[in-house]
């Protein structure tokens, strides 16, 4: 009581109906936890917050949850699943295998892959690299509306 478990979140439609939902469900337990209680739960939550363009910080206040660098924090890791602080081709493969299925062959995979890690290492002026670094990734990430896409309205 008080805690969930993630067969609690997998019974979420929305979840277990995502293709990297089990991603998702375990970025709100640390390695080998097997419940989280409601502290843990809004802080993880805190990330798909609304923004709120016209609130007022004073420079005291902690970086919020939902701020654009720790939103692109927050996704970076749902990727690096080892917390090497780099995206692996593996990893990549991973997620892309998570997301698309059997929709794509192994070699288009491996091809959108090696695509994604130039094209972010070369954004961030990277040497040739088979990973993806967290700032390469913020670089490829520039031009994505993430707090829109991140963002989930609560009673509006």
């Amino acid at each position: 009581r008080g805690h969930l478990r993630k067969e609690d979140f997998q019974a979420v439609r929305e979840l277990s109906m995502n293709p990297v939902g089990d991603r998702i469900i375990g970025s709100f337990f640390s390695p080998g936890q097997e419940t989280v209680d409601f502290p843990s739960f809004v802080q993880v939550l805190a990330h798909f917050r609304h923004t709120e363009n016209d609130r007022i910080r004073d420079g005291a206040e902690k970086e919020p949850a939902n701020s654009t660098a720790r939103r692109l924090k927050f996704v970076f890791q749902l990727y690096d699943q080892d917390r090497d602080g780099k995206i692996s081709r593996a990893e990549l493969l991973q997620v892309l295998r998570e997301m698309l299925g059997m929709q794509v062959t192994e070699e288009q995979l491996q091809s959108i892959a090696e695509r994604a890690i130039q094209e972010a290492n070369q954004e961030a002026n990277q040497d040739k690299d088979d990973a993806i670094s967290f700032d390469a990734f913020r670089k490829s990430m520039e031009k994505v509306n993430i707090d829109h896409k991140m963002s989930i309205r609560f009673l509006e």
